[in-house]
């Protein structure tokens, strides 16, 4: 081995440390910041769906309870339509 070898490869090891300092630890923090950001749009997007997603579900108990309740009400009307061209037919 080269004499000349140990002082070229510690320079070498002091840039590639100073290299990965300036360069690639900012690049690592950024990525990390960025990625904190997308996971906060992400849980933001997430409560506004899971929002939606409970007034879509109100809304349909709302038509449920209405289709329910008024069930016999509107058997009731709706016989009473069927039953109307009969009574209209015979007044002719």
């Amino acid at each position: 081995m080269s004499p000349l070898l140990i002082p070229i490869l510690g320079i070498s090891c002091g840039l590639l440390a100073i290299f990965g300092g300036v360069f690639v630890k900012p690049w690592f923090a950024y990525q990390q910041r960025r990625l904190e950001i997308e996971a906060t749009m992400v849980a933001e997007k997430a409560a506004q769906y899971a929002a939606h997603t409970q007034q879509l579900e109100q809304r349909v108990r709302v038509l449920e309870r209405i289709a329910t309740d008024r069930g016999a009400d509107l058997a009731h009307e709706i016989d009473q339509l069927r039953d109307e061209p009969r009574i209209l037919a015979g007044r002719d």
